[in-house]
């Protein structure tokens, strides 16, 4: 796996490329002298963490022959104070289902996915932050 990252702009503004062509905008705040025009690196790893479940929860119901439905997936983090690197101390990931998936099936997927299967995930919980999730379908 290799990811490029290209500085883009006199300031914080860069562009990652991976191997197949896909790009990701990075960016820092305005207030940290950036121009707000793409992620941020730790809002990077809060999208990560939704996709890889994400990708995860879909894989778990498609075997289980459930397949059209929308999904929302909403995460929130919040990181530690007063440290040089602050890390994520608390992420919480709520899955909102559209349609008619059973909720006990989406409980257990959206479960297997954040405490087994999801490395981002597990790689935000090695380095000490407390992952939780919920589930709502509508």
């Amino acid at each position: 796996m290799k990811v490029t990252l290209q500085r883009i702009n006199a300031n914080y503004k860069m562009k990652a490329d991976n191997e197949n062509g896909n790009t990701i905008i990075f960016d820092n705040s305005k207030g940290g002298g950036g121009d707000d025009e793409g992620f941020r690196p730790m809002q990077t790893l809060l999208a990560a963490a939704g996709a890889c479940s994400s990708i995860d929860v879909i894989s778990i119901l498609k075997k289980q022959r459930i397949e059209m439905y929308e999904l929302t997936v909403t995460i929130e983090g919040e990181r530690e104070t007063g440290k040089d690197a602050n890390l994520w101390k608390n992420v919480h990931l709520h899955f909102e289902f559209k349609g008619d998936v059973p909720k006990e099936k989406a409980q257990r997927a959206v479960e297997l996915s954040v405490t087994k299967y999801c490395s981002v995930s597990r790689t935000l919980e090695a380095a000490g932050a407390i992952v939780t999730s919920s589930v709502e379908v509508k």
